[in-house]
């Protein structure tokens, strides 16, 4: 997924966009029609408002799963350290991994951020020796395991 950060399109928001969006936000299932009359608009026009978030950007529809749920009790952030010149490789390697959710090219101490769902301990033990250690390019890894996600939002 790439970043829209510095994205010229704020400005192209009213307050109507931004109204649809927070109640997305709130409640991805909330209908047109309650949508359209607390805006005291037709449900036509928030169903082209809404197509025209999704076609500039600005919404990405997504189903979002609970890990714990989903039978991933293991969860960890993982600083990594490149080889310089090999970060990008190694972070396209990475990304195939279907224990990464989120991994962030970053500046400061490490090279790459990533966050990663496991089974259990044994499993996040698996991945952070069998398969991260051997990308080739990795130099030094720090896990951070999850004790409690005390927040959570999707922006």
């Amino acid at each position: 997924m790439e970043s829209n950060i510095g994205s010229k399109h704020p400005d192209r928001l009213d307050d109507i966009d931004r109204h649809i969006i927070n109640a997305l936000r709130a409640d991805g299932r909330v209908a047109f029609a309650q949508l359209a009359e607390q805006l005291k608009v037709s449900p036509g026009m928030i169903r082209q408002r809404y197509n025209r978030l999704v076609e500039l950007g600005y919404l990405k529809v997504v189903a979002v799963t609970n890990p714990m749920l989903m039978g991933k009790r293991s969860s960890a952030m993982v600083g990594i350290r490149t080889d310089g010149r090999k970060m990008m490789d190694v972070a396209n390697k990475i990304a195939k991994f279907e224990e990464v959710v989120y991994i962030v090219a970053t500046s400061g101490g490490y090279d790459l951020m990533l966050e990663v769902f496991c089974r259990d301990n044994e499993d996040l033990l698996n991945f952070m020796t069998e398969k991260l250690a051997k990308v080739d390019g990795v130099r030094e890894t720090e896990s951070f395991i999850y004790l409690k996600i005390l927040k959570e939002i999707y922006f």
